[in-house]
């Protein structure tokens, strides 16, 4: 697995070479104006993946858009290091300095003792306050730096929970459900009187009053609104699937049929299993039976030193090798009849790579390359056991 930051640095070196002279069109046409719904529209495809690895979802996806989403941070970076205005190692060493400093109960030289998450994010805003009047000579706002353009409730709950850090909260959970009660029956009094901006004055009242419950469940009021539009959006579709399959015409249903099918798409739901990530399983070694360790061994000490892995002295008669976070050991014993039908892959770290070990196999042991199976990306060979193994080049 290669390193985050080697993989970093080739995809600042892509962006840098998209904007050069002779790059991509586009991309050099862009600015910071013109980026902005891009990054917009990435963060919240961030979210739609997250929102499927909760139901259950695979995490590959995930992966891809979180990749989308940094792209996008080091196209901010490329416009800034083009003006000389910071790069982005300038963005990493600033993210770095800003949570080791905010965490001396973790990275400081004489650690803090803290009581619990509270009094961390206690902390947490008394130092934002030493540090913004550092820059500007004033302590300014705890509620600074909630961005005005985020989603309302989302903004709602961080607002309210920066102002708890200092003491402006409700003392339980009861005083919150009371505030809520309040307020819808002030939303009632507007709705009656039919005032539009008392209407709009009050429902914003009970929005924020739901926002701050939501905190205080710790269940955030955005996701929880996001997840139950996901809910309806799959209940009505239902709905419009039974509707077409009793070929009702559009629009022909009454309110009734269709309550009917939206109470049967949510008993399907309730019959659905709580979604669940059993914890993933790394493989950290890999113990092959063969029947001749000592043949075994000959071959791979030299083809280890191909490629970069390091032999490892055992006492039990096995022959063993580390390299690239797997463990690789040869036992003795016989294989079982499937193991020759089973082919192992290496990945390399470029098609440079396996031009460079084929090269070599074709020097040294031409007799174990499998026949017709080599390609650019790739070959095969047979180690003296009759195992097969695959060395290629990721898929681009």
């Amino acid at each position: 697995m290669a390193a985050p930051g080697s993989e970093l640095e080739r995809l600042v070196e892509i962006m840098r070479l998209l904007r050069a002279e002779g790059g991509c069109p586009w991309d050099r046409e862009q600015d910071l104006r013109s980026l902005r719904p891009y990054l917009t529209e990435e963060a919240f495809e961030v979210l739609d993946e997250m929102d499927r690895v909760s139901d259950g979802g695979p995490w590959r996806p995930l992966c891809e858009e979180l990749g989308d989403l940094l792209f996008q941070i080091v196209f901010h970076a490329q416009l800034a290091a083009e003006l000389g205005e910071f790069t982005m190692a300038d963005v990493c060493a600033a993210i770095s300095d800003k949570i080791t400093s905010r965490h001396p109960h973790v990275f400081g030289d004489q650690q803090v003792k803290v009581n619990g998450a509270e009094q961390v994010l206690a902390n947490w805003a008394q130092m934002k306050a030493e540090e913004r009047k550092k820059k500007t000579g004033r302590a300014g706002s705890v509620l600074d730096g909630v961005p005005t353009a985020a989603p309302s409730l989302l903004r709602a709950e961080r607002l309210t929970e920066k102002a708890s850090r200092i003491g402006f909260d409700w003392p339980d959970l009861a005083g919150v459900r009371g505030k809520l009660d309040e307020e819808l029956r002030e939303l009632d009094e507007a709705i009656a009187s039919g005032g539009r901006d008392a209407i709009e004055h009050e429902l914003g009242d009970v929005l924020f009053s739901l926002a701050n419950l939501a905190r205080f469940v710790k269940t955030p009021a955005e996701d929880a609104l996001r997840m139950a539009s996901r809910r309806f959006v799959t209940r009505f579709q239902y709905i419009e699937a039974k509707l077409h399959e009793e070929n009702v015409p559009f629009g022909g249903a009454t309110l009734e049929h269709m309550e009917r099918h939206w109470q049967a798409a949510k008993a399907v739901e309730k019959a659905l299993p709580p979604p669940s990530h059993p914890p993933r399983a790394s493989v950290a070694t890999l113990r092959l039976a063969v029947p001749d360790v000592a043949a075994q061994k000959a071959f791979w000490d030299e083809v280890a030193s191909w490629l970069g892995w390091t032999p490892t002295r055992t006492t039990d008669g096995t022959a063993a090798y580390t390299g690239a976070g797997l463990g690789l050991v040869f036992m003795p014993g016989v294989q079982g009849q499937a193991a020759s039908a089973v082919a192992l892959t290496l990945e390399a770290p470029s098609f440079g790579g396996v031009a460079r070990l084929l090269e070599l196999f074709r020097a040294h042991h031409p007799g174990r390359l499998v026949p017709c199976a080599n390609t650019e990306a790739g070959f095969q060979f047979v180690d003296p056991a009759g195992l097969r193994w695959e060395y290629a080049a990721p898929p681009a």
